[in-house]
């Protein structure tokens, strides 16, 4: 018999499969509406998601915004890729029931709007600056199909733990700048399910910046770039890197280039792949010679060392030997390294408030694997191929039998993930809101005695 829950989902439909499916390796690997409405009706952090969002405005203190929730963006892409843009929820049950009736393939969250964006054409006759974007995180979006000139390993979509250090990198650089150089502290790190990361900087600061100043932002992540027209992809021009530049460099960039990138990606192995980077270098003798020297000895002779750190030593020794006055060439070496392995931001995404980006703890339609919160300070320990894909997760439910089936996410891999959102990064954002609510009142409360003392 099969009794239904108060989720609308039947009890027992976790436990559809046969013993001999569970006993071969279970639940079938793959993607589709069942498995992903018994995800959302069973692990899915509805409530966790719905607090991020109202930041602390869902409390009691008198100084909340009661229609703050209501008026964010939520899109749903269903299957058939139906797609529901300017979705608005007022409380946390109407969010998780809408969720768990439309079974949405992904969940986009966009900005908080000056009125509630399901009713904006009720306000369309009142002018433009009625219906507008007022706050929405800081946004970065990295994918690693970007960087598909630069990684032999994998191209596209697919990505393995060769090339996965570039996403390493990217987190590492970018993190720390906004903690060190903006003073941000309330960033979430969240791997995209398949191919990329996304960043959300939710300080109430971050979230009130205008397009203007999330584009100088994004602007200051820009490292100069040459021209188009010429192999050398990065100009690292003047006397002197940015402190921010020079700091990327020396703590993060050189580090892996030279002990992840240089031989996970065998950069130059081959002819192919050495002449990409010897076109980097703007004196023709200086290449040349390390050409000719490259073809004629395949293999070092009498070295058991990688002939890409043994090349990549040759390069080095040569551009940065005291013979080398022009600061074109001491600045070469720099310059490739940035090239392989410096952030690819998507700069659209950051510089305007109203772009969506997927909500995390979602299912990736094609890897079946759960966005899923990094932990920026362990982010080389990441790995995107052990992340719990949905099939792996019903089947923990399905071993955990009936007796934990109320338990939800508590008693699979994604545990870790969950725990971590909350302590790490949802507690310390709903205190900081907390304390920045605290002050606007008092500060109000100050005004307003003032006021009337002045009559």
């Amino acid at each position: 018999m099969t009794d239904k829950g108060n989720n609308g989902v039947d009890e027992m439909q976790v436990d559809v499969y046969t013993h001999e499916q569970r006993k071969k390796g279970s639940i079938p690997e793959g993607f589709n509406a069942d498995y992903l409405k018994l995800y959302y009706a069973k692990l899915f952090p509805h409530v966790e998601i719905f607090k991020w969002m109202s930041y602390g405005n869902d409390g009691k203190h008198p100084a909340r915004d009661t229609s703050y929730f209501g008026r964010r963006e939520f899109s749903f892409t269903l299957d058939n890729d139906v797609y529901l843009r300017f979705q608005s929820f007022n409380s946390a049950a109407e969010l998780e029931n809408s969720i768990k009736e439309k079974c949405p393939f992904k969940i986009d969250i966009g900005p908080v709007y000056s009125v509630d964006p399901a009713k904006r054409h009720a306000y369309a006759q009142a002018g433009d600056n009625v219906f507008k974007p007022v706050e929405r995180e800081l946004v970065f979006d990295i994918d690693m199909s970007d960087y598909d000139d630069v990684r032999y390993c994998c191209s596209g979509a697919d990505v393995c733990l060769s090339c996965w250090p570039l996403m390493t990198i990217a987190i590492k650089v970018i993190d720390f700048t906004l903690r060190e150089d903006f003073g941000f502290n309330h960033i979430l790190w969240v791997y995209s399910g398949r191919r990329g990361v996304h960043c959300w900087v939710c300080d109430g600061r971050a979230r009130r910046l205008n397009n203007e100043q999330r584009a100088a932002i994004a602007d200051y992540f820009r490292v100069y770039k040459g021209n188009e027209n010429s192999h050398r992809k990065v100009s690292l021009a003047g006397p002197a890197m940015h402190p921010f530049i020079s700091r990327s460099y020396a703590d993060v960039l050189k580090l892996f280039f030279e002990e992840k990138l240089l031989c996970g990606q065998e950069l130059l192995s081959t002819e192919e792949r050495f002449q990409m980077i010897l076109d980097m270098i703007p004196d023709e003798s200086i290449s040349g010679q390390l050409q000719e020297r490259w073809k004629a000895s395949w293999r070092p002779s009498m070295s058991k060392e990688d002939i890409n750190i043994v090349r990549w030593g040759q390069l080095k020794h040569i551009l940065q030997s005291g013979k080398q006055k022009a600061p074109v060439l001491r600045r070469c070496v720099e310059e490739i390294v940035f090239t392989y392995t410096y952030p690819r931001l998507d700069m659209e995404v950051t510089k305007h408030m109203n772009h969506l980006l997927k909500a995390p703890f979602c299912v990736h339609p094609k890897t079946g694997r759960v966005c899923v919160p990094i932990d920026p300070e362990h982010c080389e320990d990441f790995d995107p191929t052990s992340v719990p894909s949905l099939a792996e997760l019903l089947e923990e439910l399905n071993m955990a039998g009936s007796s934990n089936a109320d338990s939800g996410w508590e008693g699979t891999s994604l545990a870790k993930s969950v725990s971590f959102f909350k302590s790490s990064f949802l507690q310390p954002l709903l205190k900081s809101c907390k304390v920045e609510m605290e002050s606007k009142y008092n500060d109000a409360k100050i005004q307003e005695m003032k006021n009337s003392m002045s009559w």
